[in-house]
């Protein structure tokens, strides 16, 4: 996390991509304008129209877990934020898999989930006007893929849980009602209080975190509050 980054966009591309590729986020209407790399994530309306995504981080996710090659990591920039509410959380993947029951960690040893960046869209659709009905050509850039359940971090070596709520739909190999059981047990644990760090923004922050390792949240802002960040996503590996 770094404090009072008074950067301009280009800026905040150029510093992301030193760390990888950069991914764009397959809603482009709300793409910073002259920046497809920044994805706008906003709760304000000009002339009655969203200008970002208002609802980004409804559901527990890791971003982008729904590409082949998902996210290494992503950068949050703090435009404008609100005067309460607005703080991110983070949960830490590796301790939920360390401290996951011995009986779960053998359940889930050498599984795969599969993961779509639809799961929760028609859901977050009929509760606010903040999700454009996707095109054919959107809707071809994100089919299911899937993923271990369990992955291991390509530096350290430590293993994680890699599922969230978000975009994790199912377990393959596993009857439906088994694979949202245990799905259900994975959420629930992978987000007990102790595994979680609350982000309380200030002016200007720049938030990078591995996407490798947590998953996150978005607290949530009151309805008359204006908030606005500006995300790049950098792109990562095949987990194995």
């Amino acid at each position: 996390m770094f404090r009072d980054q008074r950067i301009t966009p280009q800026q905040h591309i150029d510093f992301s991509r030193r760390f990888g590729r950069l991914m764009i986020h397959v809603l482009h209407q709300f793409h910073l304008a002259g920046h497809p790399e920044i994805l706008t994530v906003s709760n304000i309306l000009e002339d009655g129209k969203p200008i970002g995504l208002g609802d980004a981080g409804k559901y527990w996710h890791s971003d982008i877990s729904y590409k082949e090659l998902p996210s290494l990591g992503s950068l949050l920039h703090a435009q404008e934020l609100p005067s309460e509410g607005g703080d991110t959380l983070f949960a830490n993947m590796h301790l939920a898999y360390d401290t996951l029951p011995a009986a779960l960690k053998s359940a889930v040893e050498g599984r795969r989930g599969v993961h779509s960046y639809l799961a929760q869209y028609g859901q977050l659709q009929k509760e606010g006007n903040w999700r454009p009905n996707l095109s054919a050509q959107q809707i071809a850039q994100v089919q299911e893929v899937v993923h271990p359940v369990v992955r291991t971090h390509p530096e350290n070596g430590r293993r994680a849980l890699f599922v969230s709520e978000g975009f994790t739909t199912r377990i393959e190999g596993l009857p439906d009602d088994e694979s949202r059981a245990l799905l259900n047990e994975l959420f629930v644990h992978s987000v007990r209080p102790e595994h979680i760090y609350r982000h309380k923004w200030q002016p200007h922050d720049l938030v990078f975190w591995d996407n490798r390792s947590l998953i996150h949240l978005a607290g949530g802002t009151p309805d008359h509050l204006r908030r606005k960040l500006y995300r790049t996503t950098i792109e990562g590996d095949a987990p194995f």
